[in-house]
């Protein structure tokens, strides 16, 4: 089993979904690289909200997505900012309760907001997390 806190051990995709055992990791990231054409880039962190190895996915220098593993599930961070806001508020009627509920419930701060989205499910957060990537990755 991997460290995730191990800065001198960069980990490769496959042991971070060994780490997860969850199969939606795997079909998320796969999901993320068809559909958008970008690319991960496993980073390691030493911020204080969350330290260790991390994965983002990048488009054109934009982080779509980042990932943070969890055991069974990951936690997947996505920014809505200012070139997003009005689209997804305007899709915000058709997302889940639950992707109405975190979007509402977090502060917008600097013209952002970081939706913090635990994923361990195909379930509606699931596919509202896609459909943010889809936004970021057009703007």
């Amino acid at each position: 089993m991997i460290d995730l806190q191990d800065k001198n051990y960069p980990p490769v995709l496959e042991e971070i979904g060994e780490y997860i055992r969850n199969p939606l990791f795997q079909e998320f990231c796969s999901e993320l690289k068809e559909n958008f054409q970008c690319r991960e880039k496993i980073e390691f962190s030493s911020c204080s909200w969350e330290r260790g190895w991390n994965i983002k996915f990048k488009k054109s220098g934009k982080t779509l997505c980042t990932i943070y593993p969890r055991e069974n599930y990951f936690t997947a961070m996505l920014v809505v900012g200012q070139k997003e806001k009005e689209p997804f508020e305007a899709i915000l009627p058709e997302c889940s309760a639950e992707m109405r509920k975190i979007y509402c419930q977090t502060r917008e701060g600097n013209g952002q907001r970081w939706l913090i989205l635990d994923l361990q499910d195909k379930d509606a957060l699931y596919r509202d997390a896609l459909r943010l990537a889809a936004l970021r990755a057009a703007k």
